[in-house]
C-alpha cells in the first residue's frame, strides 16, 4: 500500500472552510508556510475526510468501502453521511468498490500490512470473519492484516485513534496504562501477534468532557511526505509528545497544531485529511 510517508498531496472537504473557518485558516498557514500542495473535496457533509475517502493502494489503484456508519444511523445524524461516489466523480478518481462496510479511520496502513479494530465485523455481520480478511487481503495487496480489539466506551473503532505505524515492524500506541487490564492485555496481544515492535507515547484525554472527545490523542498526527503534523492541546504533554516525535521522527520537520476546536467534536488531524501520492516522488534516505 502507499504508506503515509510516501503522500504528498493533501485533501480537506469543503465543509471544513465553513464550519471551522478559524482552524481552517490556522491549518491553512502551516501548508502554505511549508508548501504542502493541498485543495478541498467538493459536495462534503462533515469535516472527517480520511473515513469517507477511498484507500489509495498504488498510484492508480483505490479502494472504495462502503460508508454508513452504524454510529450515524440516527435521523440527526444521517444528513451527515457523505456521497463518496459524488466526490470521487468530481475530482476524477475513479475506483475499486467493494461491499463491505468500513471507514477509512479504521485502517492503518504499512508497506504490506494493516490494522484494524475489530469492529470491522461488528458492521458486516453478513459476512465471516475469514471472508472479510480474505478479501482485505485482496483488496488492499497485504500480507498482514491484524485486529486488534475495540477500546471500551468507543463506539466509534477506529484504530487510527489507537495504533500507528512507525515502520514496517514498529508501532507507536497510546499510553493506555489508566485502561482495564483486560483490554490492554488483549491489544498488546493482537499487536505482538503481529510481530509488531510497540512504543508507546503520551495519551491525556482525562480532563475531556465526555468520552468521545479526543483532546489528548496525539497518536491522530498527520504524517506526509518528510513533515509530520503533531496535534497539540494546551497541556501539559504537549511538551512531552513533541520531544518524543522530534526523536522518533528524525528526517521529518514536526509541526505543532493547536486542534481544540476540532478535537471537541472527536477526531483530530488525520481524521480530517485525505493525503494521497500524486506524481510520485522519490523519498530521501
Amino acid at each position: 500500500m502507499i504508506t503515509d510517508q510516501e503522500t504528498n498531496y493533501l485533501f480537506l472537504a469543503d465543509i471544513l472552510v465553513t464550519k471551522h473557518s478559524e482552524f481552517y485558516n490556522r491549518l491553512c498557514s502551516v501548508l502554505n508556510k511549508h508548501k504542502i500542495p493541498y485543495s478541498l473535496l467538493p459536495e462534503t457533509k462533515d469535516i472527517w475526510a480520511v473515513d469517507y475517502m477511498p484507500i489509495q493502494v498504488n498510484e492508480k489503484k483505490f479502494v472504495q468501502f462502503v460508508y454508513n456508519p452504524d454510529y450515524l444511523q440516527y435521523k440527526k445524524w444521517l444528513p451527515t453521511i457523505s456521497n463518496n461516489d459524488i466526490i470521487c466523480e468530481k475530482i476524477k478518481i475513479n475506483t475499486v468498490k467493494t461491499a463491505i462496510v468500513l471507514d477509512g479511520g479504521n485502517i492503518v496502513k504499512a508497506k504490506n500490512k494493516a490494522i484494524l479494530c475489530e469492529k470491522v465485523f461488528k458492521e458486516n455481520k453478513n459476512y465471516s470473519k475469514k471472508e472479510i480478511l480474505h478479501l482485505f487481503h485482496d483488496l488492499l495487496e497485504v500480507d498482514t492484516i491484524i485486529i486488534v480489539p475495540q477500546q471500551p466506551k468507543d463506539i466509534i473503532g477506529h484504530a487510527d485513534g489507537m495504533v500507528r505505524f512507525l515502520d514496517d515492524n514498529t508501532v507507536l500506541v497510546n499510553d493506555y496504562k489508566y485502561e482495564s487490564k483486560q483490554f490492554l492485555q488483549a491489544f498488546y496481544s493482537a499487536l505482538k501477534k503481529g510481530k509488531l515492535d510497540i512504543i508507546e507515547i503520551p495519551y491525556n484525554p482525562y480532563q475531556n468532557n465526555n468520552y468521545n472527545q479526543a483532546n489528548g490523542e496525539y497518536i491522530n498526527y498527520l504524517l506526509m511526505q518528510q513533515i509530520l503534523l503533531l496535534p497539540i492541546f494546551n497541556l501539559e504533554t504537549d511538551n512531552i509528545a513533541l520531544k518524543q516525535f522530534e526523536k522518533l521522527f528524525p528526517y521529518e520537520t514536526i509541526v505543532t497544531i493547536e486542534c481544540n476546536e476540532i478535537a471537541n467534536l472527536g477526531g483530530v488531524l488525520n481524521c480530517i485529511s485525505w493525503n494521497v501520492q500524486k506524481n510520485k516522488k522519490p523519498v530521501p534516505q
